[in-house]
């Protein structure tokens, strides 16, 4: 079965607030929102959404 989430493990994105290049480190889907989190290599600590990142081209 197919991901229907935007980035992978180990992918480079940028971070919208920041203009930051970051790699997701892991993601989860969280079913009360639809929607998934990710944790980001640079910030273990914290999660971010799809709508917080965007591909780098």
């Amino acid at each position: 079965m197919k991901n229907k989430n935007k980035f992978q493990v180990n992918e480079k994105v940028y971070l919208k607030q920041t203009g930051e290049i970051v790699t997701i480190n892991d993601f989860s889907y969280v079913a009360n929102m639809k929607r998934y989190s990710y944790t980001l290599k640079e910030y273990p600590a914290s999660f971010y959404f799809e709508e917080e990142m965007e591909q780098q081209n």
